[in-house]
């Protein structure tokens, strides 16, 4: 059996989890990969729960529900980390905004790895940068997808009109993957 990667995402909305997920789930489709994206979101309109949970499979997938059984979660801010915790299964890997979430993981069967992408992504000039940093520090851990493939996602996910965003996007994601080849003990 292939590789399937479960990838939960979780912050508040506005912190672009949701685009986070469909650029893996673009970048997949683009790779030839069986993909499954499934979005939730809080009851508020704005700055609410917002969290979705993607999978990437050589071979079909045969339920798009993660239940406890992430292969990898990123948690953009506290209160997601405190309630999702628990959809990562033994053996994955946690990847935490150190910025917003100064705890860390409690615990001892899972990887963590802790990027302050937030105060990166200002140190860019953009705090809405911080969920592409995050994404290219976990697409280079877990090695997911060839980073072109997400790049390219970008048009398909944001559309022409933001066609101008696609240097910037590519520059945060590079910078979340030499954070993280950094961190790793990687040669770039």
């Amino acid at each position: 059996m292939g590789k399937i990667h479960r990838i939960f995402c979780a912050g508040f909305g506005g912190q672009g989890v949701m685009s986070m997920g469909q650029l893996l789930a673009y970048g997949g489709l683009l790779s030839g990969k069986e993909v499954t994206w499934c979005p939730s979101y809080g009851p508020e309109m704005r700055g609410g729960e917002a969290n979705c949970s993607v999978m990437i499979a050589d071979e079909p997938i045969g339920s798009p529900l993660i239940k406890g059984d992430a292969t990898a979660a990123v948690f953009m801010n506290i209160a997601a980390f405190h309630k999702f915790m628990s959809q990562v299964e033994p053996g994955g890997t946690v990847f935490v905004n150190s910025s917003l979430v100064e705890e860390k993981v409690p615990r001892d069967d899972v990887q963590a790895y802790y990027l302050p992408v937030s105060g990166m992504a200002e140190a860019m000039g953009n705090i809405r940068l911080a969920n592409i940093i995050m994404l290219g520090a976990l697409n280079e851990a877990e090695q997911i997808l060839p980073s072109a493939q997400i790049t390219a996602a970008f048009q398909e996910v944001f559309g022409a009109s933001k066609e101008s965003l696609i240097p910037v996007n590519a520059e945060a994601l590079r910078k979340g993957a030499e954070a993280m080849r950094e961190i790793l003990g990687r040669e770039g």
